[in-house]
């Protein structure tokens, strides 16, 4: 028969039940399930006997190029660039005045201060030099969180003096990174507020929070997903021109945007609008006259800090000490400053606040710290760099070179077809190259045009060593530079520009 016959399920589960009562009882409940985490298989010696190579024995400076290359290939990284990059960059052996030189012997004119921070070159005044090993000897280091050292006392003195107005609270992290991120968390602190306003066109750090207050393509790296962060727009953007018939009305137009997002956001969340006193990555981008002034009061409408970013321009870069007395009657809540505060001899950085807000922690803790905040012997670099500074008046030295690098800026975007235009302040200028048709070549995300790469290799042979952030090319040689160095200097870039102009097709 083609026909089932059906069995009760209740008949199934009762006959299981008999079969299966002898070897266990039955249980309600959530009881775990047997489980063992495995076992080390991949079993690494990791206390074999230490020893040191005899090659690591033999004075620094002896190393054959080979050597330098194979130990690169194997254990060096890279950060903002990839890893292959590094076994193309050149091997510097010494610096002399503005110069470095190579393995092979070439001599490069270093055309932005490496990172716009050798701001003295690489020849040491005798009272850096002394400064350093002195306190090296006496007290190489202190946490700043157990004892004060009298350096630590007498830099504070120091900036505090110089700086403009009661901006006296004195912090000194390693990085400018971190002094951002001390900011950051200052303004949180004391104004129990969370959001930091910053442009799109804007470069504050590699660390979490200073790298999404970051505008620019590195802050994608960390994914762009930590919260309290909002951008907007500068006052120049790249792609369209704010209405208004004079500059005065388009410096309004600015304000007018910056304060309606701040009203959409909310006064009440905003701890802080941080921006770069001059966008330095960015393409050396000054505001307009007016615009810094008109922040500050947004700020002061509100109840809000303002912070300038003088990472890159701080301690004479623009012609000024600081980079915001470009900007009349303007003083910040909060300056950070770093690679000129000891010409990146050593590293250290500083985040300065108002006497308010320094008293105001009086009573709670700032929040930030690190191992080496206030480090004795960077801060003996720094403190003996900013006396030389002053002393020696090397901002005076600026000023009477920035009429001579306005008049070569000048002279070069004439002569070369691919320069549309250029920017200028101090010992720091920018170039903006365009394609025959007046277009952008190269934008945040796409790969470095060839055209950029001709010219790369155009600048190298003609002597120059410095950043390439295109469509920017920035020039910004250390402030000691002579007269004709800084001539020769453009004389070379010009050379290295034809290359440009050929590769791009005009």
């Amino acid at each position: 028969s083609n026909h089932r016959v059906a069995v009760p399920i209740l008949e199934i589960m009762s006959a299981a039940a008999v079969a299966s009562s002898a070897a266990r009882v039955a249980v309600k409940g959530a009881k775990h399930w047997p489980h063992k985490s495995p076992a080390l298989t991949k079993v690494v010696d990791t206390i074999s006997p230490l020893t040191v190579s005899p090659e690591h024995d033999k004075p620094m400076g002896s190393w054959s190029s080979d050597q330098i290359r194979n130990a690169v290939s194997d254990s060096v990284m890279l950060t903002w660039a990839p890893g292959k990059a590094r076994h193309s960059t050149p091997i510097v052996t010494h610096g002399e005045g503005v110069y470095l030189f190579d393995d092979k012997g070439n001599k490069y004119l270093d055309w932005t201060s490496q990172a716009v921070c050798s701001n003295i070159g690489y020849t040491m005044p005798e009272n850096v030099l002394e400064g350093t090993m002195h306190q090296m000897k006496e007290l190489p280091f202190v946490y700043g969180g157990l004892a004060i050292t009298e350096i630590r006392a007498r830099l504070s003195s120091l900036i505090s003096e110089i700086l403009p107005g009661d901006l006296q609270g004195m912090v000194f992290p390693s990085s400018g990174s971190e002094a951002n991120e001390a900011a950051i968390m200052m303004a949180r602190r004391y104004t129990g507020k969370y959001k930091v306003i910053n442009w799109y066109r804007s470069y504050h750090g590699g660390t979490t929070n200073a790298q999404q207050a970051t505008g620019d393509f590195r802050r994608w790296f960390g994914g762009d997903h930590v919260p309290g962060f909002v951008k907007a727009f500068n006052p120049y953007p790249l792609f369209f021109d704010l209405a208004g018939e004079t500059e005065e009305e388009r410096t309004q137009m600015a304000l007018n945007m910056l304060e309606e997002q701040v009203l959409n956001e909310g006064p009440d969340t905003i701890a802080l609008i941080q921006f770069e006193s001059v966008v330095g990555g960015g393409g050396v981008v000054i505001p307009p006259k007016g615009y810094m002034q008109g922040v500050r009061a947004i700020c002061d409408k509100y109840d809000i800090l303002m912070h300038c970013d003088e990472v890159m321009v701080g301690f004479g870069r623009t012609g000024q000490l600081f980079g915001f007395q470009n900007y009349e009657g303007v003083i910040p809540d909060i300056v950070t400053a770093a690679k000129g505060i000891s010409s990146a001899v050593l590293p250290l950085s500083m985040c300065a606040t108002r006497k308010h807000i320094m008293e105001a922690f009086e009573d709670m803790a700032l929040g930030w710290g690190s191992t080496y905040q206030a480090h004795p012997v960077a801060m003996a670099c720094a403190y003996e760099n900013v006396k030389y500074l002053i002393k020696e008046d090397v901002i005076g030295h600026v000023q009477r070179l920035d009429p001579i690098f306005e008049d070569a800026m000048k002279t070069i975007t004439e002569n070369h077809p691919c320069i549309k235009q250029y920017r200028h302040v101090g010992m720091f200028g920018c170039f903006d190259v365009h394609a025959p048709d007046g277009s952008n070549p190269q934008l945040q995300h796409t790969a470095i045009d060839k055209a950029f790469v001709e010219y790369k290799k155009a600048y190298t042979a003609n002597g120059l060593m410095g950043l390439l952030r295109p469509p920017h090319l920035h020039v910004a040689p250390p402030l000691t530079i002579t007269e004709d160095e800084l001539l020769d200097g453009f004389e070379r870039q010009d050379k290295a520009l034809y290359k440009l102009d050929e590769a791009m097709g005009f």
